[in-house]
């Protein structure tokens, strides 16, 4: 496919060019970024206008390889994402969330962290 590119980002950076992406799929992986603030701060200026965050994972614990959909949305938002939607998911474990970058971007000290009752 000419309109599809795969790229191999770092821990905490996708290494992803600014304004380069109508979307971004994230299948069973986003409960494995050890610093999931720092990754999304740096993945937001790679969306184009418009462009969203497909999230899929599992519906459970972080340490059990998913992440719940409250801690999900906390984290985006934390970051200056905008939750678009969010379905089940059966054949995938889980579910399917979009996110929008609405911004604005808070500058990387400013962002809170999320306190998420422990699973």
């Amino acid at each position: 496919l000419d309109n599809v590119s795969v790229k191999l980002g770092e821990a905490a950076d996708p290494k992803l060019p600014p304004n380069s992406f109508d979307r971004v799929l994230m299948v069973h992986m986003y409960h494995e970024i050890g610093q999931p603030y720092e990754f999304l701060w740096r993945l937001f200026p790679a969306l184009k206008p418009d462009g969203l965050v497909v999230v899929v994972d599992a519906n459970r614990a972080t340490r059990a390889h998913g992440t719940p959909p409250a801690l999900l949305k906390c984290e985006f938002e934390a970051v200056g994402f905008t939750q678009v939607s969010i379905e089940s998911m059966p054949s995938a474990g889980g579910y399917l969330a979009t996110f929008r970058a609405t911004g604005p971007r808070p500058e990387p000290g400013a962002i809170r962290p999320c306190r998420m009752k422990a699973n």
